[in-house]
């Protein structure tokens, strides 16, 4: 599912326009409710709007800036959008301190190790679940009943997204039974998976070679994902390592070709292995079944690919997956190795 800024921008200030409306006449309410649509996209400063509010735009406009353009810019261009990004960020705290996304996405990788991360993250967490359930508990009691719902997840979501980055970070600091711990609160929290917590809990269980926890996931899929089997990159790259892990190589060579299959032309991504930048505000949307979610999937993948030390500076799984690629397609293979030896010469 994962979450969508622009979305719950748009789904923030629905709810507190229906809310001002509802002191009104009926009639006139709903005519006025049918021009929001054109008045948020067209002049969104004329819409009843808190602080928080637009301190959460300014977080969806940092994150199109720093998660959907930055990976792609020049070195010239980057510079000047991860300015604008925090320029963007330290506005939205200043409009409201409590706005924990920002807060979240300003402590980022760049300026600080991994593990120093991770532990700003949870030193900080009890704070920012009350906070997010008072929050909760105070939007259902003035959303009314048919907005309550929407109102209420909109509250609690900051508090996933805080979550969901403790388990990543915990993943790629070797943490792995916390991983676990984290992916499982969140789900409990949201048993729907709005965050996509299974697919850094598969990677986890493949980390510490847990068939038997990793099975149990793949069982809860259709509670957790009724729309998606346990066919994603993430679950199929987790299932690869733990059959590599047993030397069952048959059985990870059949997986392979499994993913191949499912991501047709994605023999390049896996001969590549690019290591992309984690999602500031959350994993970045994708189109489900593309290539640019194997890419992703695959970056994620880092932690397994890169165990082990191989001849050829990977890790020991990343090299079979490389080799066993190449030979499902050489021209593929052929072309990633190209790009990979000009993206060294270039330094990027």
């Amino acid at each position: 599912m994962a979450f969508d800024p622009k979305r719950e921008d748009y789904q923030r200030l629905a709810l507190r326009f229906a809310h001002e409306l509802d002191a009104g006449d009926p009639m006139i309410a709903a005519r006025s409710f049918a021009s929001f649509g054109r008045r948020f996209a067209q002049d969104r400063d004329s819409l009843p709007q808190s602080d928080s509010d637009r301190a959460f735009h300014l977080v969806t406009l940092a994150t199109d800036l720093i998660d959907y353009q930055l990976p792609f810019a020049s070195d010239e261009q980057a510079t000047s959008i991860v300015s604008r990004g925090r320029e963007l960020l330290e506005e939205a705290i200043a409009l409201d301190p409590d706005c924990h996304d920002a807060v979240r996405m300003l402590f980022s990788p760049s300026e600080a190790a991994f593990d120093s991360r991770y532990l700003f993250l949870r030193e900080h967490e009890d704070e920012v679940r009350a906070f997010c359930e008072a929050e909760a508990k105070s939007a259902a009691n003035e959303a009314g009943s048919e907005r309550a719902e929407l109102a209420t997840t909109l509250a609690t979501r900051p508090y996933l997204r805080w979550l969901a980055s403790m388990a990543e970070l915990a993943l790629i600091c070797g943490r792995n039974l916390e991983t676990v711990r984290l992916c499982e609160k969140l789900l409990s929290i949201d048993p729907h998976d709005t965050a996509d917590a299974r697919y850094t809990l598969a990677l986890a269980y493949a980390k510490l070679e847990d068939d038997q926890g990793y099975d149990a996931l793949m069982a809860r899929y259709p509670q957790l994902s009724p729309s998606r089997p346990p066919d994603d990159g993430w679950a199929l790259l987790a299932r690869l390592a733990l059959a590599h892990k047993r030397n069952d190589l048959d059985e990870a060579r059949r997986i392979l070709a499994l993913i191949v299959k499912i991501y047709p032309g994605c023999e390049y991504a896996l001969v590549r292995q690019s290591e992309l930048p984690d999602g500031a505000f959350a994993r970045i949307l994708v189109t489900p079944y593309s290539e640019d979610e194997m890419i992703v999937a695959i970056s994620e993948s880092t932690v397994l690919l890169q165990e082990g030390n191989d001849f050829e500076g990977r890790g020991v799984l990343g090299s079979w997956v490389s080799r066993e690629a190449t030979k499902l397609d050489p021209e593929a293979a052929e072309e990633a190795v190209r790009d990979m030896k000009a993206a060294r010469e270039g330094g990027y």
